[in-house]
C-alpha cells in the first residue's frame, strides 16, 4: 500500500470529484477535506459524501464554519440573488477569502497526517472570475504554507497541487470521465434543491452544460 498521503478539498462539485480521482491515480492515500460554511447549495455536503465514498477516500472530514456572521456573497447572504445571466468584473457568488481559509485548515490536517501534498480543484481557463482560483495565489500560498508550518520550517516542503489550473471544464470532464469518475454523484449548482436538482441557469450551471457539451459526453445532471 503507499505510504503517500494527500488532502483533497472536495466540495461535492466536478472539479474536486475529478481532482480526488487525479490524485488517487498517481498513487496517494486520499483524506477528503469539505466544508459546511453555511453555503446556500448545502446539497452539495451529500454529493461529497457520496464522490468520498465512490472514489475510496481514507477519510473524509467536513469542518463547520459559518461564513453567514461576515456574509458579503450570494452563497452565504439569502438577501443577495444568485445571477442568472452573464456579469463582468467579480461576481456576487465569490466568497470573500474562502480558499485561503479551506486551504489554511488543509494546511493544519496535512501536518497532522504527514502529509505534504494538499490538492484543490481551482481552475484558471472556464472559472467564474475568482481572484483565489489564480496560479499566482496558489503559487504564494505555498511559499506561505513552508514558511508558517513546523513541517515546512524542518524541511518537509508542503505542495499545493492544482492540477486543474491550464485545464478547460471539457478537458476536465473527459479526464475525469478516464479515471471512472461517476459525475451523477456530483451537485455543481449554486442554488440547487435538497435533492440537487440544478436551476440550469447559475454561472456554475451554465460552465458545466458548456463543458460536457464540449466534451461531447453526456451530462447526467438533473435539472430542477
Amino acid at each position: 500500500m503507499s505510504d503517500k498521503k494527500a488532502v483533497v478539498l472536495l466540495s461535492g462539485g466536478l472539479d474536486s470529484a475529478t481532482v480526488l480521482a487525479m490524485a488517487r491515480s498517481e498513487g496517494y492515500v486520499c483524506y477528503a477535506l469539505g466544508f459546511d460554511y453555511g453555503q446556500r447549495h448545502s446539497a452539495e455536503l451529500l454529493a461529497a459524501q457520496r464522490v468520498a465514498a465512490d472514489l475510496d477516500a481514507r477519510e473524509h472530514k467536513v469542518v463547520k464554519l459559518d461564513l453567514r456572521v461576515i456574509g458579503g456573497s450570494a452563497l452565504t447572504d439569502d438577501s443577495i440573488a444568485v445571477p442568472e445571466e452573464e456579469t463582468s468584473g467579480i461576481p456576487v457568488t465569490y466568497v470573500p477569502a474562502r480558499n485561503t481559509v479551506f486551504l489554511s485548515i488543509a494546511l493544519g490536517w496535512a501536518e497532522v497526517l504527514g502529509a505534504q501534498d494538499i490538492f484543490v480543484g481551482v481552475n484558471a481557463v472556464d472559472y467564474s472570475g475568482y481572484p483565489d482560483c489564480r496560479p499566482e495565489y496558489i503559487e504564494a500560498f505555498e511559499r506561505m504554507a513552508n514558511l508558517a508550518t513546523r513541517a515546512g520550517v524542518e524541511g518537509n516542503k508542503l505542495t499545493i497541487r492544482a492540477p486543474l489550473m491550464k485545464m478547460s471544464k471539457a478537458d476536465i470532464v473527459k479526464r475525469g470521465t478516464e479515471l471512472g469518475v461517476d459525475y451523477s454523484l456530483t451537485v455543481s449548482c449554486y442554488q440547487a434543491q435538497a435533492n440537487g436538482a440544478a436551476c440550469g441557469r447559475c454561472d456554475s450551471c451554465r460552465l458545466r452544460a458548456a463543458g460536457f457539451n464540449e466534451a461531447g459526453l453526456a451530462d447526467p445532471t438533473i435539472y430542477a
